[in-house]
């Protein structure tokens, strides 16, 4: 497979895992077949490695923490729905926010980009309260690039937020809902994590 058969397959899904067992995804479809464990013991792992991230760098793509807390490549046309959740900062979002996480989401907003790392970002990528892409220092240390929703949409000329944070969650609801049925996959989105956590039967 090279990247253009990935990239039309990421068009048909609308979203694409890295890897998992079942909902439609990076290793799967390189290696055409499910691939069990670790991918990185599997014989065609630097051909996963290399069109993952030529995936993650194409202008087209958006690569987040989504679908079941894993990197999910977003195709163009659901950039407006991750915009509008990332921006509404809704009580799912911001309830318990840690202090170190409050702190850097207000960093975040007065600053263009940041560097950082470790449990404060990992708990605002997970809430979806900023746009985090995993960068190597000149120094070689793995740190995460910050950036503010708005900022990232200003970088990449989206436009200003035309969806309800509501249509935004009901259009990737819709998507994920589809790609699981076909899949017989168990995809879920943040604030659908949030819910069956809050639920009584979920205690």
């Amino acid at each position: 497979m090279n990247l253009r058969e990935l990239l039309g397959r990421l068009r048909e899904f609308d979203l694409l895992l890295d890897t998992d067992a079942k909902f439609p995804n990076v290793t799967s479809l390189v290696a055409g077949e499910t691939v069990p464990g670790s991918w990185w013991t599997h014989p065609q792992a630097h051909e996963m490695y290399r069109l993952a991230s030529e995936l993650r760098g194409h202008p087209d793509i958006l690569a987040i923490k989504l679908v079941s807390g894993k990197i999910t490549f977003i195709h163009r046309p659901l950039w407006m729905a991750v915009l509008a959740i990332g921006t509404a900062r809704e009580p799912w979002q911001m309830r318990g926010l840690t202090r170190d996480a409050s702190a850097l989401l207000r960093k975040s907003d007065q600053e263009a980009r940041l560097m950082s790392s470790g449990d404060a970002v990992r708990e605002l990528e997970a809430r979806l309260l900023v746009h985090a892409q995993s960068v190597h220092t000149e120094r070689g240390f793995h740190r995460k690039e910050v950036r503010s929703w708005k900022a990232w949409a200003d970088s990449v000329q989206l436009g200003p937020v035309a969806l309800t944070p509501a249509e935004g969650k009901s259009q990737l609801e819709s998507v994920v809902a589809r790609l699981n049925s076909q899949f017989g996959a168990r995809g879920i989105l943040p604030w659908q994590l949030k819910r069956a956590r809050a639920s009584p039967s979920a205690r």
